[in-house]
């Protein structure tokens, strides 16, 4: 299976997007782990939000989608409408 992801850091107070090909727990692991990347900035990374697709171009396509909407409002409320 094949991942859309959104991370939220609540020490950054900021979402990261992303797509993967591992298991969602897998990713996370990575995620938190020593680096020099975006979210290496911070070890509190949680999931709060995914989709799962057949294919990794398909995860990718809503990667680019949702980044493209350049709005935090928009995400919050998409990860919102899962909880309803």
């Amino acid at each position: 299976m094949n991942y859309f992801y959104i991370l939220y850091s609540n020490s950054l107070d900021q979402y990261y997007i992303g797509h993967t090909s591992e298991s969602l727990d897998e990713r996370l692991r990575k995620h938190l782990s020593n680096h020099s990347g975006f979210t290496g900035k911070a070890k509190d990374w949680i999931v709060v939000y995914f989709e799962e697709f057949e294919t990794k171009p398909l995860a990718y396509k809503r990667e680019l989608e949702v980044k493209k909407w350049k709005s935090r409002i928009r995400v919050e409320k998409l990860i919102s409408n899962l909880l309803l």
